[in-house]
This record gives C-alpha cells, structure tokens and sequence, in this order.
C-alpha cells in the first residue's frame, strides 16, 4: 500500500476563473483553490470517485477538498480492509479464538499490572469483579471512577481478558468474563519504569493469598535488555512463579526494528511471554501471519515468546465520558441514521466536530462517505468498542485462556499451564520458529486438556 500524497493543485482551471465563482460539480461547494481535471488522477482513486460522486462517470473536473476526501477513503479502504470484509465489524475474540463456551474463568482472579485503570460497566455490572485497586504511584490520588487519560490502556487489557461485554449485550465480551480482577497501577502514560513493575509484582505477590490472584498479567516492559540472572525483575517473577503465580507478559512490538529486543520481565524464564498473531479479522486459518511482536533468542538464549495470540483488530472499550467517546457516540448514530436525518444531528453536535459541521451540505453519497471515514479513522466498532493492536493485548487474551484452565482444574501449577499452553498451539507455516514460538494459542484445546488431567 502506498502512502504517497496526491498533489491537490490544479491542473487545469476554468477559463472564466476571474469573472465568476468556481463550484465543484461533485461536492457543490465553492472551489476557492480552483478545480482539478478529473483524467488526471490515478485510475484507483477515479473508481472511488465514480462510485460515490453524484454526476458518476459524468466528472469531468473535481476540487482539492474532493479528491483530499477520496484520498482519505482510499487509505482506509486499503489499511482496513479485513475490517470492511466484515461489514464494518470486528469478530469477538471468543469468536476468533474458538473458546469454551462452558468455562469463564469463574472464581479465578487476575490481575493487572498496567499504566491505570477505570471501572468499567464490563466489569462492575451486573456484579462489581474488581476485588482490589492499588496505585503504586506516588501521590496518586486518581479515583478508579475517574477517566484519566491515564486510565486508557489498562482499562482496555483488563476488559479484553475479563470484561462482559455488558454493553454490547455480551458480544464484545473477553474469554473470562466470569474472572475477578485485582488492579495494579504502576505508571501514569507512556513508557512504566521497570522499578515500577518490580514494586507492583511485589504487592500482588504479598497480595495473592488475600485476594485468590492465579495470574498476573502484564502489559509493559522493562528498561534494556538483561540476563535474569542479574535483573531483580526477573528474579522476582521467578520467585512469584516458585510460589504458585502464573506470569503473562506483553513480549513487546519492536519486531520491525534492529535487534527486536525482549525485556524484563517477558524475558524471564518462568514467564509466559505473549507475541502477536495477525489473524485478518477472520475465522479462516489460512490467512493467518503475524503482527511486528518482539523476538528473542533473549540475551540467555532463551525462546520467547512462547505463544502468540491476536494483537491486531482487538475489539476494546472505548474509556467513557470522554472527548473520544462522544465522537464515537456521534459516529455510530450517524452511520445508522437515515439520510434524512443526518443533518439534523449533526447540526445538533456543531461543536463536536467541525469537519463535519462545515460539510453538513454535501450531497448524501459523499457525506456518508465522509462519515465511514470518521468511523475508520477512529477505529470506531460501535458507540462504546473500538479496535486496537499491540502485544498489550494478546496477553490479556492468553491470561484469559488460563484463567478458564483453572476453572476447568484448579490444581495446575504454572509449570503445567504454560506446558499445556505449549503443547495445544498450532504453529504457523512458513513463520520463523523465532518469531511464533510454538504458535497460536489454542483456547478450547487447552482447557480441555486442563480437564482432562484433572484428578
């Protein structure tokens, strides 16, 4: 897919530029930056344009504005294209991932070590799952009801893994929505000091007993690269996982670049570090390939990661009460609007979005075509869900699948999940073994081997 940028200036003008105002014959709107010959665009661009422009085939010329517009289209037809193949829709990831529709992870906690967090109705409704929030940030005063800007990315892993989908009458639901979750706030945006991870591990570790924590699921990385042997956080997660925790980590997303480096604490040895799977938003296994994850040999030439899982089209909340959700919110009411109805509400949310405020006139094709940009470029699935992508989100998926191995057998100790786990993936062909370890997660075989060894 290419991503040069069309040049907008004018090829050729109307002869009578001066003496009258120009309009574009496909939008209507005045052309103040002149018009641009429609035989001079590439022919792909020409397809989109036909397609959605009032006049058809008939176009002879088109304004900047314009072919900007269909520039956008394009792009999002292209970059999202298996999300189009859907209807606009992004599967579930019980769906996609073949889960077990008997086991939800019921009475197993998880938690999460992340950036920060909101309660979120896919955890607090009907039944509130949060047993315990904790910030190890100093002088945090940030209330779990508060959505911080912050808030954002452990919101997301703890509904991908736990969540019920409570607004989505359940579609939009984890694996394990019948989890407990205990919440871990070990940083504030971007990147979370590797001393942070270390003190947030050690609170559930002193936790674990208190609240029933089986797994703990961590979506950040470390510093550099290390030995374990030398670096406390890895202790430490070998030490968490000698007394009973089942670490999954986030195995990171610099797959694209030199070195493709795993950090702390992906890269200790009883961890199950999590790469990314790109399974196309779609249930067919053959278009299978994988997302830019991270890759060892680590520096103690071991595997990592061990499993990978989808980091790509994930389907998450949206962090309510936000800028981001009101356009959503706008978005989706749109899109299922009848025309007749468009610029009624748009006028009604003038100042939510300029853009489309000032290209409330256009003729309907294209203001349909304008809002299915809005929708794409916000990843927007519905009203309150969105797609995401990034290893941050495959691990809750795996730690989701283990928390319905322990429900199916309580008595596995993390040697035997992570050996399950191992044993049940389906690799890919032609992938490098470096890069998928011994493959795709394989939910509802795994828990079915976790019940069958039980005794």
């Amino acid at each position: 897919m290419s991503d040069a940028i069309i040049s907008t200036e004018p090829t050729e003008l109307h002869s009578d530029q001066a003496a009258g105002t120009l309009v574009c014959p496909v939008c209507g709107r005045e052309a103040t930056r002149g018009l641009v010959a429609f035989n001079s665009l590439p022919d792909d661009l020409k397809i989109i344009i036909e397609a959605n422009s009032p006049l058809g085939t008939a176009t002879q010329e088109i304004c900047p504005r314009c072919v900007e517009l269909f520039q956008r289209a394009k792009f999002q037809l292209e970059s999202d294209a298996v999300v189009f193949e859907q209807g606009g829709s992004v599967l579930s990831t019980p769906l996609r991932m073949g889960a077990h529709e008997r086991f939800t992870g019921r009475d197993v906690t998880i938690a999460f070590l992340d950036s920060g967090f909101y309660s979120h109705p896919d955890l607090t409704k009907p039944v509130n799952r949060i047993l315990a929030y904790h910030s190890i940030v100093e002088g945090d005063l940030t209330a779990l009801e508060t959505p911080d800007v912050a808030s954002w990315h452990g919101m997301m892993t703890s509904v991908v893994a736990a969540g019920n989908g409570s607004l989505s009458q359940g579609f939009y639901r984890g694996i394990a929505p019948g989890a407990n979750v205990v919440l871990v706030k070990i940083g504030k945006t971007g990147h979370v000091p590797e001393q942070n991870i270390y003190r947030g591990l050690k609170w559930v570790l002193e936790k674990r007993e208190e609240y029933g924590i089986r797994v703990v699921n961590i979506s950040a990385g470390g510093d550099e690269p290390q030995s374990y042997l030398h670096n406390k956080l890895s202790q430490l997660v070998e030490r968490a996982v000698s007394e009973g925790l089942i670490i999954v980590c986030a195995v990171g997303n610099a797959g694209h670049l030199p070195g493709h480096p795993v950090l702390p604490p992906a890269s200790a040895p009883s961890s199950i570090a999590v790469g990314g799977l790109d399974d196309q938003n779609s249930l067919d296994r053959a278009r299978r390939g994988m997302y830019r994850s991270s890759y060892g040999p680590t520096v103690d030439g071991l595997q990592k990661p061990e499993v990978i899982a989808p980091s790509i089209w994930v389907p998450a909340p949206i962090l309510p009460h936000t800028p981001t959700s009101e356009e959503a919110r706008l978005y989706a009411e749109l899109d299922a609007a009848s025309n007749d109805q468009l610029h009624a509400i748009i006028e009604a949310h003038a100042e939510l979005d300029r853009e489309l405020y000032e290209a409330r006139d256009l003729p309907v094709p294209l203001l349909r075509q304008l809002i299915t940009i809005k929708l794409r470029e916000g990843n927007v699935i519905t009203q309150d869900y969105k797609y995401v992508d990034g290893t941050s989100f495959s691990a809750p998926i795996v730690s989701s699948i283990v928390a319905c191995m322990l429900e199916a057998n309580p008595a596995l100790t993390p040697q035997r999940v992570k050996r399950i786990l191992i044993e049940t993936a389906e690799r890919l062909p032609f992938i490098e073994v470096d890069r998928q370890g011994w493959g795709v997660v394989e939910a509802r075989k795994a828990v079915e081997l976790a019940l069958a060894l039980k005794s």
